[in-house]
């Protein structure tokens, strides 16, 4: 891969992740859907675990603590196993299926959130179904975002604490996914070099990125949540007609 290409993935990324920091959602999706074009998608799963813990590393030092590790512990225990699922169903069902019904759960979520903000309840058992698939989708897709923001938004109140929570979530699913892809070879030479390329640049921009996100009115992030959610099942859509 050209140095040229490589630079123009952390300009995007740039761009991307420091919404997603800000946010707690979306990066991934939003680089998936611009650099796709130009580079393969499985080369931008696996590269996306370099700025999603990049994010969540910076975002969680840079913040109040909010995060209680209980309560994370219970998420991501319930996510990882929905990640085993994930891993074994990969080459045995199509995963076409599958997404199919992530975005149509993703569309409902988010189309219930946008036309009536703050009544989405989630009791504990919707709570660890969410967490559950939350883990499969991050197996099969690299992305886990809108399901355990709907979780999250329906959940806590203050922006602060869902964005936190969102972080440590997907710092705790992205380190147990870069384990996986080592096991399996999926992380070759030219991948580390990409990330070699950006790690800099990108840990430099998201560092004063953050600030953004105290910037933010509670009622304009969780909107904005709202619709990046709703749109995330509407981009899946379209994928799967594509």
């Amino acid at each position: 891969m050209s140095l040229t290409l490589i630079l123009v993935l952390t300009l995007v990324c740039v761009f991307t992740y420091a919404f997603e920091i800000t946010f707690g959602l979306a990066g991934t999706i939003i680089m998936l859907s611009i650099m796709s074009y130009f580079i393969d998608a499985k080369v931008l799963v696996i590269y996306s675990i370099l700025p999603q813990i990049l994010v969540a590393t910076i975002g969680l030092s840079r913040s109040p603590k909010t995060v209680n590790l209980n309560v994370l512990a219970g998420m991501v225990g319930v996510a990882a196993t929905g990640s085993l699922l994930g891993f074994y169903i990969f080459n045995r069902i199509p995963i076409e299926t599958f997404r199919m019904m992530l975005a149509a759960a993703i569309f409902l979520f988010g189309l219930y959130l946008v036309i009536a903000p703050g009544r989405l309840k989630i009791n504990t058992l919707l709570g660890r179904v969410l967490d559950f698939i939350a883990g499969i989708s991050q197996a099969l897709f690299g992305i886990s975002g809108p399901i355990a923001m709907t979780r999250l938004i329906s959940t806590h109140t203050d922006k602060l604490v869902i964005r936190n929570y969102a972080l440590a979530f997907f710092l705790s699913m992205n380190i147990f996914r870069g384990i996986g892809y080592a096991i399996n070879g999926s992380v070759t030479e030219p991948i580390i070099e990409m990330m070699l390329i950006s790690a800099p640049i990108l840990a430099i921009t998201l560092w004063y990125s953050n600030h953004l996100h105290f910037k933010v009115p509670d009622a304009h992030f969780k909107r904005v949540v709202a619709w990046i959610i709703l749109l995330g099942g509407v981009s899946l859509f379209f994928a799967q007609a594509n």
